[in-house]
């Protein structure tokens, strides 16, 4: 299985993971309906850091240093 592109940045990960465990917490505490359930959504998109819709449109999250990390790794 090929491995995803990744296309989530640090910054955009960690604010994926707080507002999708967030809306989660709300609604299994019913402060909001089981909409919130769809915090499940941002919250697999942080941990994997893919995001299916930034690839349709082209977009990448990660800062320069990010990128370049991520080349080097590969060449490794």
């Amino acid at each position: 299985m090929k491995a995803s592109k990744v296309n989530v940045g640090k910054v955009d990960k960690y604010a994926r993971i707080g507002i999708g465990a967030l809306l989660i917490l709300l609604a299994i505490f019913g402060v909001i309906g089981w909409w919130g359930l769809i915090g499940i959504i941002p919250l697999v998109t942080g941990i994997i850091n893919f995001c299916p819709v930034y690839t349709l449109i082209g977009l990448d999250t990660r800062t320069a240093d990010e990128k370049a990390a991520a080349g080097s790794e590969k060449s490794e």
